[in-house]
């Protein structure tokens, strides 16, 4: 319940103005470990013989890594200008700069503090960070070849300035590349701001028990991160922000009255 009147109260802009910055802005100074590096709740394959080969040291961050993976495959990514935006703790921009071989990647995101953590954590010749609004990209005009957007725009306040700015920036025959959870009313208005949007839909997933099962799968290396990191006194907070076993999120997906969906989206060539 909690976790779905979260998401329902994200319909209203001036809700999401109010909250989402503010605590970014928090868990990036107040938790700069470099070992928190993904914040989405990861992608698990139909198939293990689909799971993503990982050097050793990014296996606590397979399901996350995998997350934003399969998604940036749906577009040509290597030798492209691509843009991540809400790019939070900044793995998956790290992830999609140092292994899948774009010409440059800029990560963007609201909170100042998470850029910082970024630039200090993350160093790549193709990568930077910048600070940055959804609503107000401080891009010029047919500047990336793809946009990423992972777990991210249920926080925005205007998701049609969004994917205006969206469709601004990408040059003709880009890609938006999307991935959000809402409950299912939130998921048919985003669908139908993505029809609106001037772009075409190329691909609609329903990716929820692909979400559950990677939760379900990571759930005691998620633990024993926030062991790790998090006063005891939080690990409850940080259960139910994270999506472990047992949270509220974990039960609304699996009931599937929060559903979980990637979206592929193309501008128009010119």
């Amino acid at each position: 319940m909690i976790s779905r009147l979260f998401l329902e109260l994200t319909e209203f802009a001036w809700f999401r103005r109010l909250v989402w910055k503010p605590v970014y802005q928090a868990l990036a100074a107040k938790f700069p470990t470099d070992t928190w590096s993904f914040m989405n709740y990861g992608y698990s394959p139909e198939s293990n013989d689909d799971n993503l080969p990982l050097p050793v040291k990014d296996e606590i961050h397979r399901f996350a890594i995998q997350h934003y993976h399969y998604l940036a495959v749906k577009a040509i990514i290597k030798g492209k200008d691509v843009l991540e935006v809400g790019s939070g703790r900044g793995g998956g921009s790290h992830y999609i700069a140092t292994r899948l071989q774009p010409k440059s990647m800029t990560g963007m995101d609201l909170a100042s503090n998470a850029v910082d953590l970024c630039n200090k954590n993350f160093i790549s010749p193709n990568l930077r960070y910048i600070t940055g609004n959804a609503e107000k990209i401080p891009l010029e005009n047919n500047s990336k070849d793809v946009v990423i957007n992972v777990e991210s725009c249920h926080a925005y306040g205007s998701v049609d300035n969004f994917l205006a700015e969206v469709k601004r920036v990408l040059r003709p025959g880009g890609h938006l590349l999307l991935t959000d959870i809402r409950g299912i009313p939130g998921k048919d208005l985003l669908a139908k701001k993505l029809l609106e949007s001037g772009m075409d839909i190329i691909e609609e997933e329903d990716i929820t028990m692909n979400v559950v099962n990677a939760i379900e799968k990571e759930d005691e290396l998620k633990w024993n991160r926030i062991r790790q990191s998090v006063p005891r006194w939080l690990h409850a907070y940080f259960s139910e922000f994270a999506g472990s076993v047992g949270s509220q999120t974990h039960k609304q997906l699996k009931n599937r009255d929060l559903v979980y969906f990637r979206f592929v989206l193309r501008k128009k060539a010119a």
